[in-house]
């Protein structure tokens, strides 16, 4: 029936149908006398049973390994893997006795699963054995011959990853030293497993062919039956000779099996290399065994000796080796000419098919292990081996694989030595081996460039040692006199053969390289022959072997010999001394046959590859008979120029002969590419010069007219890489005729002769570089050339730099100031230690000033500025490692002086100081590596600006800066002093303050690493000036866009007070405002002001206690002067600010010493008058005072008596009344800072009043409040709110960050306090729009047209403080709709309200401007609104009008709640909203900067936290519009449930994932919280209904009783709330008819899903229709409900036929839907 094919249930414990038959049997026969498994034989161990009879069983092995053990007799084998893996991690956690459970039942897995034919479960088996040994340890013992077998195949695995493991188990268990001991314990169970796998086992008998693929059976037979001929093999190297001896019967019983020597043909290589592995250790180990099966065995090795698998060859060659040294008489076995030799050489003709270098070092073995009988006849024999292997040298693929081709060689050479040394004396054999194979040999080689490898002349050169040394050595004469007559032979023929090669008329290069090579390696000393040879490994056999083999292993093996610094040590050039004497002469002639030979050809045909060869010949051997060859009889007269000294050196030394007559007119004719070669002649040529002396003069007298400049290079390239010859040449590098020319080049090459001598640009390329080497180069730490002349050579470069700036952009590109970068990088870079010469300093200067100024000024393009800066900064480096500490560096010197002047005279845009501040970076970053600590500090220091020059810079800035520190009462100011307009000043030109200031603090942060102490403060100066720098920047009025580009150039470079002030002291700092500043000066009064700030709470405490004492002035002018009350009371309030001075008694004596100057001087305090008339220094007084005031509100909770609250309020409101009657007067700087202020104090004193509590009304005198509520509030807004509405009329587009601006926003903030009362009783004018539709009174309406355009204000603080004022009238709007409900009856079909109209027209104003900002952008793509820009102030009053709407909308009751939605419907409003949203919300609306800890399981993001529209507070400013979107989604989804379930369902499926997975995420927790916790805390009572939550199932139970009827309905919210649709679930049913229950379920899921409300007033209103229902109102027949579940109205509209009653929105949908006109019952016309 298919029960195969079901899934088990989980949890079924009962057993499958086997399961239940092996219980059955146990319950019949009593015991299980075996275990469920497969099995060989009788004696194995069984498995664990899969039975619960068998208790003795179970109470051994642990539940948790049954299980396992059960796992791994599965078929799958990803259950074996997973199964082995976690046995082995059993192993190794569970105690030992558990594990020791297992053991009887392992032997019996393993070795089934070790042959399994996933390799992957057989590594995993091996690795969980040897976890399961280290467990146990000694208790395996008496389980070790039942897995040996299988162990030791698997250390013989196929796959070496389960090899490696299985060895790796076996080490673990035994000890290298108890590893044969181990495995002669199991020797006898060892090879009855093996040779039943070898000879027993069949593919079908290894797998089950029912279940197993055929291909699958074969690999497994095949892989097995390699596994165990190598494991026999493993066996037979671990067991030692008294324990073979027990085994020969097994041995003999195995080799008399014809299937065992099968193997050795069987089609698989694997196998048959095992095979033949076996085979070896069969020859090795029991040889006498092999001895009694001769015949088999010669025959299947031998006769398979053309096997040409890669697999097979090496066990097989080792296998023939061994046969032949174990086997005497096998060749009588087998026929050799027949069957072995033709194999043989077929074989190598063919170059042993790829596998030379594996077969090749076999023959020569093979060779001397063949009886002579064998080989007859010998020469014919020796002929055509020899000529099969020259032959199988020739074949394609042999030349193109060099390690091929060098044992190739390698075996034609040692066989050729064997049988020259056992035919010594044979004439025959002789001349065949020289002349018909070593030189046809050799001339082939020379012939083609395919097989000239190195390793054939070495053999060659090693084979003539080694005759030579016997020839030497030997004491017999015969032998001599055989070997010398060899050797004459060999050098008459190859000297014929190398001339034939030489004068080939058509000239073949390489036929003469080959050649040069050929002599070169030949005439090499026999001991730097020995370092090249590679070593290899050689066959060794066991019995002894002829003395002639030895002798041939010998010289195999010498090859091996380390010949240590054979290679490093230059090669002598009297090389011919260290060689044989024998070969001496022989090679001299040679040499001088090939030189005549070649002179000709050069003489004639100007042969190159002829000069090529005689450059080698003369570096090899560079005697006077060679040159004399070369000259020939070609004797010219010297030139009668040259000096009698000279002349007579040439007479008497052919080489110098040869040099003047020949050479040098070469050298004048080659190329440089091609005059490598000669050069080397020409050294050879002076190698035979008696001394220095006649060198330097033959070189000097070349110098000067002779020679060109690339011969010049070549000769000094040569010398620099070679330390012979730069020996032999250094008198004339250091001589005065080379230096001048040298000098005289420079001069030519940076000048403007360089043009007119017209020379090529790759001349003129290596006479660069001729100079390039001169000045760089060292030898021994020496120059290469005399000091004197470099340092001519430097002034000459630095000539040239120094005249880039009179030369344009295109001219530099072309000139030659990137050579002289490369040769002067060159120069510092090779410098040694010792000081730098005068002009190189110079050079450095230049290299900086020019690095240190942009391209408009330098004109040199960007790859050499490039230059130069490396140039440079090698050169720094070099300065920084001098090793003389007391030296004074003049780069140093004068770099500052020109640093100084650059940042303080020169006129330095943005660009030219981001050049100079790199610049500078680089020289520090440098100089901080120097081991003089002063070095630094000094530098630094000498840059430094003096106190006059800081005070030049400051008043040179100008003071615009001012406007916004005094708005933001950071700075004080007491005068008129903006006089002068920033815009007259040059718009790119920095001030030098600026520059000089970030100079220094590049300079000090670019030398962090170092802990400098610099004199006299010099720290806390520059970070003083840099933040009077920093300040004046960033307080500038809409800066100009250079100084914008200024503060982020510094950022980018990390020039912050941040970085800075990690090293400043505040209390030196604070020691030098005391000492600096004071008396109080007007600039010293900012900078205290600056700076405060920064200084710790009790430094700030004992600067305030400094300014107490001006206080006490009596005078007007005491008062209002910088020096007295005014500039003390500045500072004061500075320190005040923030929060250091918490002596509340001090700040009620100040409160007290002000009331008393109103009582001395009354016309100081600016009350309600005309501030046209009021001096700076008055207007400067009520400021600070006023800033004090509000301060003092802020920060002190003393107790005033009512005397004091009066002075505070009755001020505040009459500076307010100042405030109010100028305001012509605004664009006064004092004058609007004195508005901003009195705002500030209105403010300060609103918040206050505004926070106080039932608790701390104790503290404030009676009426106080009362008195502020009645008088001082209202008076405050009722001049505020009229001067706001005239404020913003005159300057609608100005910023909020703007000068004039500024007064907006302490204006705003005060407004925000404003109450529902004041708004309502506003003076403002009347505004009415004709066209607008409103049911609401005038006064409303003009304060709504009056404050709702404010939404969409350029500055923030309007928009937030509209937001407030209007948020204060929503509740009240809605009331007045109320009212005329009834005009909005049922008439319509689906009647609609718009929420108030100026609202609704400043949202469609906004929806067009957002569509620009947004459109374009898709759902779901985040967009970031750039702070207080221009798209941030759209969308934040698009974002506050929504949350109005919102707010309005929740304050509607159900009926006008449907209406209003119904608006908003049509005029796809929310639609729009909600698109809009999704691309300004966060993927992530975390809450705060730092990430929220994981442990926290409500972290806080922008739904849970409450959005505060601060308007001071500008630092949440990059998250105030996704904070806002946030909040305004999660009151849409509140407030409109019904309305985003629509558009979320009927949107695209992309949106619509989008908008699922967001709310689930982040919104619907909250949302569902909210609702459960609503319903919770209710005090909503319902007559005859009762509502519970449970928040953990998020479940709301209502139970409804009328009478006997019992209405139980659960409620049910969904994961993703509330855009999911509400499940109601039915409870308890009593007294009500199926019908009628399942139509009220249906009723309350409609309202709660069409209702735009929560779920309380859902079930109101559905327990409202149910009560209607039971008084008697019928359903409407469409929707079957009392109440419609949208607009929430009865059925009206009645039938006139059969007199039911409609919703007059159902019939609407009825006759649109139906397209008739006709009742749904009736079916008569509906009238």
């Amino acid at each position: 029936m298919g029960g195969k094919n079901k899934q088990r249930t989980k949890g079924n414990l009962r057993p499958s149908n086997s399961g239940r038959a092996a219980e059955l049997l146990a319950k019949e026969q009593g015991t299980v006398t075996g275990f469920i498994g497969f099995g060989t034989s009788h004696s194995d161990l069984g498995y664990v049973p899969a039975i619960q009879g068998a208790e003795d069983i179970d109470s051994v092995v642990d539940a948790e390994f049954r299980m396992v053990l059960r796992k791994l007799s599965k078929k799958d084998v990803i259950t074996k893997l997973k199964a082995m893996q976690e046995f082995g991690t059993m192993c190794t956690e569970r105690d030992t006795e558990a594990v020791k459970g297992v053991l009887p039942y392992w032997p019996r897995i393993f070795c089934k699963i070790s042959l399994d034919h996933d390799r992957r479960v057989r590594e995993a088996t091996h690795q969980a054995f040897e976890k399961l040994i280290l467990k146990v340890k000694k208790h395996l013992a008496p389980y070790l011959r039942s897995v040996m077998g299988h162990w030791l195949m698997a250390q013989c695995d196929t796959y070496p990853p389960a090899a490696v493991a299985a060895k790796d188990a076996f080490e673990a268990a035994f000890p290298p030293s108890k590893q044969p001991e181990a495995v002669a314990f199991c020797k006898e169970e060892i090879t009855s497993v093996l040779q039943d796998h070898i000879l027993k086992e069949t593919p079908d008998t290894l797998s089950d062919p029912q279940t197993v693929p055929e291909e699958e059976r074969e690999a497994k037979f095949h892989r097995v039956v390699t596994c165990s001929l190598l494991a026999l093999k493993k066996v037979l190297c671990f067991l030692p000779n008294n324990e073979l001896e027990a085994l020969e019967e097994k041995f003999k019983s195995l080799l008399s099996q014809n299937k065992f020597w099968k193997y050795g043909k069987h089609s698989v290589p694997q196998v048959r290399s095992a095979y033949f592995e076996l085979v070896s250790a069969l020859c090795q180990h029991v040889p006498q065994v092999m001895k009694q099966e001769a015949s088999k065995v010669s025959s299947s090795v031998l006769l398979s000796i053309d096997d040409s698998d890669p697999v097979v060859c090496p066990s097989l060659w080792e296998a023939v080796l061994y046969t032949l040294t174990t086997i005497e008489d096998c060749w009588l076995h087998v026929n050799a000419k027949k069957s072995v030799f033709p194999k043989l050489m077929a074989m190598v003709r063919e170059g042993g098919r790829g596998l030379a270098a594996v077969i090749y070092p076999y023959l020569l073995p093979f060779v001397s292990k063949l009886p002579q009988y064998i080989t007859e006849p010998k020469l014919d024999f020796f002929k055509n081996f020899l000529t099969s292997l020259v032959t199988g040298l020739s074949t394609e693929k042999t030349k193109a694989n060099y390690s091929e081709c060098s044992a190739i060689i390698s075996a034609f050479f040692e066989c050729l030595r064997f049988i020259m040394q056992q035919n010594l004396g044979e004439e025959d054999m002789e001349q065949m081996l020289i002349n018909e194979q070593l030189i046809p040999f050799i001339d082939r080689i020379l012939k083609d460039p395919g097989l000239q490898h190195e390793s054939m002349f070495n053999h060659l050169a090693e084979t003539l040692s080694s005759w030579e040394t016997k020839a030497d050595g030997e004491k017999e004469a015969e032998t001599d006199y055989n070997l010398e007559n060899v050797l004459l032979n060999f050098w008459e023929r190859l000297s014929e053969i190398c001339v034939e090669k030489i004068s080939e008329p058509d000239g073949v290069l390489r036929s003469v390289l080959s050649v040069s090579n050929l002599v070169g390696v030949l005439q090499k000393p026999r001991s730097s022959l020995k370092s090249n040879r590679k070593k290899c490994g050689k066959v060794r056999f066991a019995d002894d072997t002829p003395e002639v083999n030895k002798e041939s292993e010998k010289c195999m093996s010498s090859g091996g010999e380390n010949s240590e610094g054979a290679e490093g040590v230059t090669e002598s050039h009297n090389s011919l001394d260290l060689v044989s004497p024998l070969r001496k002469k022989y090679l001299e002639d040679l040499v001088c046959k090939l030189a005549e030979v070649s002179i000709d050809f050069v003489n004639e045909q100007k042969s190159e590859q002829h000069m090529h060869f005689l450059s080698t010949l003369l570096d090899s051997f560079s005697s006077g008979q060679v040159f004399k060859i070369l000259l020939g009889d070609d004797q010219k007269n010297i030139d009668k120029l040259k000096s009698l000294e000279l002349a007579q050196l040439v007479q008497k030394n052919p080489a110098v002969q040869f040099l003047y007559q020949k050479l040098v007119g070469w050298l004048n004719e080659s190329q440089k590419k091609d005059g490598a070669f000669l050069v080397d002649m020409l050294y050879s040529a002076l190698r035979c010069c008696d001394n220095d002396v006649e060198r330097k003069d033959i070189l000097d007298d070349l110098t000067k007219e002779d020679l060109k400049w690339s011969s010049l290079l070549q000769i000094i390239e040569k010398a620099c890489s070679n330390s012979d010859k730069h020996a032999l040449v250094t008198p004339w590098l250091k001589g005065s005729i080379l230096g001048e020319k040298l000098v005289t080049l420079a001069d030519c090459l940076c000048g403007k002769d360089l043009e007119s001598t017209g020379s090529p640009e790759s001349h003129s390329s290596e006479q660069w570089t001729l100079l390039r080497l001169a000045i760089s180069q060292h030898v021994k730490n020496d120059y290469l050339i005399g000091e004197m002349y470099v340092g001519r050579i430097i002034a000459k470069l630095h000539e040239t730099l120094s005249k880039t700036e009179d030369l344009s952009e295109a001219e530099n590109s072309d000139s030659s100031v990137s050579f002289v970068c490369d040769v002067a990088h060159s120069y510092f870079s090779s410098a040694g230690r010792g000081l730098l010469m005068p002009p190189a300093e110079d050079l450095m200067l230049t290299l900086f000033q020019l690095c240190a100024q942009s391209n408009e000024r330098n004109h040199l393009p960007d790859f050499l500025i490039c230059k130069l800066k490396n140039t440079l900064l090698s050169a720094i480096n070099l300065l920084v490692h001098q090793t003389a500490s007391t030296y004074e560096s003049t780069f140093l010197r004068l770099s500052v002086l020109w640093l100084k002047d650059q940042v303080q005279s020169s006129a330095l845009d943005n660009t030219s100081l981001q050049v100079l501040l790199s610049a500078v970076g680089d020289l520090l970053s440098t100089l901080v590596e120097s081991k003089d600590p002063s070095l630094l500090g000094g530098y630094i220091g000498s840059v430094m600006p003096s106190d006059s020059e800081w005070d030049r810079m400051r008043q040179s800035l100008p003071i615009q800066w001012l406007h916004r520190p005094l708005l933001e009462g950071r700075l004080s100011l007491n005068y008129e002093c903006f006089k002068t307009d920033f815009k007259e000043q040059d718009t790119k030109i920095l001030p030098s303050h600026l520059c000089t200031s970030s100079l220094l603090s590049k300079m000090i942060l670019t030398v962090q690493k170092k802990k400098l102490v610099l004199e006299n403060n010099v720290l806390e100066k520059i970070i003083a000036e840099l933040l009077y720098s920093l300040q004046w920047c960033e307080e500038l009025d809409n800066p100009p866009s250079f100084l914008t580009g200024f503060c982020e150039m510094l950022q980018k470079m990390n020039i912050t007070y941040g970085n800075l002030s990690v090293f400043c002291n505040t209390d030196s700092l604070l020691e030098l405002l005391f000492n600096s500043f004071f008396p109080l000066t007007e600039g010293n009064l900012h900078t205290i002001q600056s700076l405060c700030p920064f200084l710790s709470k009790e430094e700030k405490k004992e600067f305030s206690a400094q300014c107490i004492p001006a206080f006490l002035g009596w005078t007007k002018e005491d008062l209002c002067s910088i020096n007295g009350a005014f500039g003390h009371l500045a500072i004061f309030n500075s320190c005040l600010q923030t929060r250091s001075v918490d002596d509340k008694q001090l700040l009620h004596g100040i409160l007290k010493i002000i009331i008393s100057w109103k009582k001395q001087h009354e016309d100081i305090f600016l009350f309600s008058c005309n501030l046209s008339e009021a001096s700076p220094e008055v207007l400067g007084v009520n400021i600070e005072i006023m800033r004090f005031l509000s301060l003092f509100l802020k920060h002190c909770s003393y107790p005033l008596a009512e005397s004091e609250w009066d002075f505070v309020m009755c001020s505040m409101l009459s500076w307010l009344e100042t405030t109010s009657e100028n305001q012509a007067l605004y664009s006064v700087p004092l004058v609007q800072l004195f508005a901003c202020v009195s705002f500030d104090l209105a403010c300060d004193l609103s918040a206050f009043f505004d926070s106080v509590t039932p608790d701390t009304i104790g503290n404030l005198p009676v009426n106080l409040l009362s008195e502020w509520k009645e008088f001082f509030s209202k008076g405050i807004h009722s001049l505020l709110l009229p001067l706001l509405v005239t404020a913003i009329g005159e300057n609608k587009d100005l910023s909020e960050t703007s000068f004039q601006n500024a007064m907006l926003k302490p204006m705003c903030e005060t407004l925000t306090y404003i109450s529902k009362d004041q708004l309502l009783s506003h003076k403002l004018p009347v505004r009415l729009i004709s066209s607008q539709k409103t049911n609401l009174p005038e006064h409303l309406q003009t304060l709504l047209n009056t404050l709702t355009p404010l939404l969409l204000f350029r500055a923030r603080p309007v928009q937030i403080a509209a937001y407030h004022m209007l948020y204060k009238l929503m509740p009240e709007l809605p009331q007045y709709d109320q009212d005329n409900l009834k005009s909005y009856g049922d008439e319509e079909e689906e009647p609609a309200l718009s929420p108030p109209a100026a609202l609704m027209s400043l949202l469609s104003t906004q929806e067009d401007l957002l569509e620009n900002v947004l459109g374009c952008v898709p759902v779901g793509q985040i967009v970031t609104i750039k702070p207080l820009s221009e798209d941030f102030c759209y969308v934040l009053g698009y974002l506050l009008t929504w949350k109005l709407i919102l707010t309005f909308f929740k304050a509607a009751s159900s009926q006008l709640r449907a209406l209003y939605s119904m608006y908003l419907r049509k005029t796809k409003s929310l639609n729009k909203l909600l698109y809009h949203l999704f691309r300004l919300m966060p993927e992530n609306p975390t809450y705060g900067e730092t990430a929220i800890e994981v442990s926290n399981k409500d972290p806080k993001t922008f739904f849970t936290e409450e959005l505060q529209l601060s308007i001071r507070e500008t630092a949440t400013l990059p998250y105030h519009i996704p904070h806002l979107a946030c909040s305004v989604y999660h009151m849409t989804l509140k407030d409109l449930p019904a309305m985003v379930r629509l558009w979320w369902n009927s949107s695209e499926k992309r949106v619509f994932n989008i908008v699922d997975r967001f709310t689930s995420k982040y919104v619907s927790n909250v949302l569902s919280f909210q609702e459960i916790s609503s319903v919770q805390t209710s005090t909503q009572l319902f007559n005859g209904m009762t509502v519970k939550a449970r928040a953990t199932t998020r479940e709301v139970m209502a139970t409804y009783t009328i009478e006997d009827i019992v209405i139980e309905l659960i409620i049910q919210l969904p994961s993703n709330y509330p855009l999911g649709s509400i499940t109601v679930e039915s409870g308890k049913r009593i007294g009500v008819a199926v019908q009628q229950w399942r139509n009220w379920m249906l009723q309350l899921s409609t309202y709660l899903t069409h209702q735009n409300g929560s779920i309380m007033e859902g079930l109101a209103l559905w327990k409202n229709n149910v009560d209607k229902r039971f008084e008697g109102v019928e359903d409407c027949m469409i929707c079957f409900s009392v109440i419609h579940g949208f607009n929430y109205s009865l059925p009206k509209k009645a039938c006139r036929t059969c007199k039911k009653k409609f919703h007059s929105a159902c019939l609407y949908k009825w006759f649109t839907s139906s397209n008739k006109s006709t009742c749904p019952l009736c079916r008569e016309t509906f009238f």
